[in-house]
């Protein structure tokens, strides 16, 4: 299946703008000066209940994690970066960039989720290649068709070309690489995750074309699309600035499918894309305007899929 139920989410305890990733993650922005550190935790975390909220309501399977104060997570919102759950029981733990992000692994969170009756056969270690200064930084980096073999990732400093064919020919899935740019400072810089301006649903697919700056590469990518009968929904950059890439399509009560993301990302969307999208399913959407300004994610970015099987 291309999408779940079952959402892995960690509340965060002392959220905060990481300085560590803001060298390469562009949609990271400093909010004002007069604004407290516990101010910022305690929107992130409203924003993170009123969000878990939605998601519960319409009957997605959300298991939330406390982080906890040591160690020094300010990122720990944004679990999956660093693990994957598969439906061969299979778990992937990834090389993350930012030191203090590897210290989001936890094990006890794997016992949590077989607690909940997930059974997990495997784990997948990749964060041996952070020791090479080689990154891949899940399904950031990673925007997988489950359905078809295929994996859409968009190079950058967090996501190694190496490493790419490495998980494809593990998994058996057929990679899709290419290059997404966005315009800082009059120079167009790589984007950081494949995730902020790609996601798959379904029947569809919503990406930001004109982030491929290369002519051939979009090309090749777009076509790996329609050759998966999925609707093409295109955005714009300006609507990638405002998360509109960082979506995820998941399942409520009932096999209901929802397309979940920021009411930021929600607003900027035209009636045509909203249209578009409604075709498929509902659009789910709620505020995350500290959490995007300081973490540079969204909604997309905040929940960890988890396809493991159960007993």
């Amino acid at each position: 299946m291309q999408i779940t139920n079952s959402i892995l989410m960690i509340r965060p305890v002392a959220f905060r703008s990481n300085e560590q990733t803001a060298v390469n993650n562009y949609y990271q922005r400093i909010l004002d000066n007069n604004v407290t550190p516990e101010t910022v935790n305690s929107q992130a975390q409203k924003e993170f209940d009123d969000f878990v909220k939605i998601l519960q309501e319409v009957g997605v399977d959300v298991t939330v994690v406390q982080d906890t104060i040591s160690p020094d997570t300010p990122d720990s919102i944004f679990p999956n970066n660093w693990i994957s759950f598969h439906d061969s029981g299979e778990v992937i733990l990834y090389p993350m960039f930012a030191a203090n992000r590897r210290l989001e692994r936890r094990e006890d969170i794997l016992d949590i989720l077989e607690e909940k009756g997930f059974e997990i056969s495997d784990i997948w270690d990749y964060t041996s290649a952070e020791q090479d200064n080689l990154f891949l930084e899940g399904t950031g980096s990673l925007v997988i068709d489950r359905v078809n073999n295929k994996v859409y990732c968009a190079l950058s400093e967090r996501a190694n070309e190496d490493l790419v064919i490495e998980f494809c020919e593990e998994f058996e899935m057929d990679p899709v690489i290419f290059e997404a740019f966005q315009s800082v400072d009059g120079q167009r810089k790589n984007i950081y995750h494949t995730n902020v301006m790609m996601s798959l649903g379904d029947d569809f697919a919503i990406i930001c074309a004109d982030a491929i700056d290369d002519k051939q590469e979009r090309k090749i990518v777009l076509n790996h699309l329609k050759n998966t009968n999925k609707e093409i929904i295109t955005i714009t950059e300006d609507q990638v600035n405002n998360f509109a890439g960082n979506m995820l399509q998941v399942l409520g009560s009932n096999n209901e499918k929802y397309l979940v993301m920021s009411t930021q990302a929600f607003k900027s969307l035209s009636d045509k894309q909203v249209k578009a999208i409604q075709k498929y399913c509902t659009i789910l959407h709620s505020s995350l305007d500290t959490i995007e300004a300081c973490g540079g994610g969204s909604a997309r970015c905040m929940m960890a899929e988890v396809f493991l099987p159960k007993a």
